[in-house]
């Protein structure tokens, strides 16, 4: 009998056939190969069976499956399914390198519940930044929720009992886009064993269709979220951190904003965090520079 994978891969999509291709490609060429992946099609109207079948490896199934726009869902099915020790979560239009399982597996299996690794993130112009995650000491309980998310989905793998003992993702449409955070504080609540690897081991491919819109609706689940934290969990009574992070929700969307100049909008946001939180420096010096976005007159 041929023993279970050791890491089941959760991939879910929607009419990203050519973006599938790529990301399953760095799937295929780890140099780490116990695993299998697991496609969540959201019944894609494009190629996305043809192109899972072109790979022609039981490795990978693809299952249909409708997740009425939530994501977490689509997720939650795949962790259903996952056989593996872990689950690796990797969005059908991101990327990894090749010795990402390899690393993640070698901490995990001395002990850690969950790791998360550096990753770069590339605009659709092809530009891009590295990003860390973490540290441990900010990946906890607290931290996460008074300080801001600090883990990564395509670039992070999990013990797959400690996924089902949580019940994976909430699927409550007023988290959607924050699903992930709201899990990753939920994990942190029953383990500290999180663990973060400074080397870049994927790619996060950002696409900017109607960013304003996203950064609202984003910032409206990060509300909702922290809504949900600091009504139910009686161990964090600080009105003061309470009132902290919630600007730092506003001041978030602003930076976001502010890069693609979106001035007049950041201006608004960053205004709000200081009402606020009317102490923070680092607000009032965005202030500024929003207002500089403004009045900066436009090159011919």
């Amino acid at each position: 009998m041929n023993n279970p994978p050791l890491v089941s891969i959760v991939i879910p999509t929607y009419n990203h056939a050519p973006m599938l291709q790529r990301a399953l490609a760095t799937v295929v060429e780890q140099t780490y190969q116990n695993w299998n992946a697991i496609v969540v099609n959201n019944f894609s109207t494009d190629n996305t069976l043809e192109v899972v079948a072109a790979f022609n490896d039981p490795r990978i199934q693809c299952v249909n499956f409708r997740n009425n726009g939530v994501i977490g869902a689509s997720r939650n099915e795949g962790i259903a399914l996952a056989t593996g020790n872990y689950v690796a979560f990797l969005d059908s239009d991101d990327t990894w390198f090749p010795t990402k399982l390899e690393k993640c597996v070698e901490i995990l299996e001395s002990g850690s519940d969950l790791v998360c690794h550096a990753e770069y993130w590339i605009d659709e112009s092809g530009k891009s930044r590295l990003v860390a995650y973490g540290p441990s000491e900010a990946a906890t309980h607290r931290n996460l929720i008074y300080k801001g998310n600090r883990i990564s989905t395509s670039a992070t793998v999990v013990r797959t009992a400690l996924l089902k003992e949580v019940h994976g993702f909430d699927v409550s449409p007023e988290l959607i886009s924050t699903e992930d955070y709201d899990l990753w504080i939920r994990l942190a609540a029953k383990s500290d064993k999180f663990a973060f690897i400074s080397e870049p081991l994927g790619e996060y491919h950002r696409h900017d269709n109607n960013v304003s819109a996203n950064i609202e609706k984003h910032l409206a689940a990060e509300l909702a979220l922290l809504a949900k934290y600091f009504s139910t969990n009686t161990k964090f009574e600080n009105l003061i951190a309470r009132r902290r992070r919630k600007a730092l929700a506003y001041y978030g969307a602003g930076r976001s904003l502010h890069r693609t100049r979106k001035h007049f909008l950041a201006l608004q946001k960053y205004s709000r965090s200081l009402v606020i939180w009317p102490i923070s420096p680092r607000s009032y010096a965005a202030v500024m520079l929003s207002l500089l976005g403004l009045f900066k007159p436009k090159s011919k």
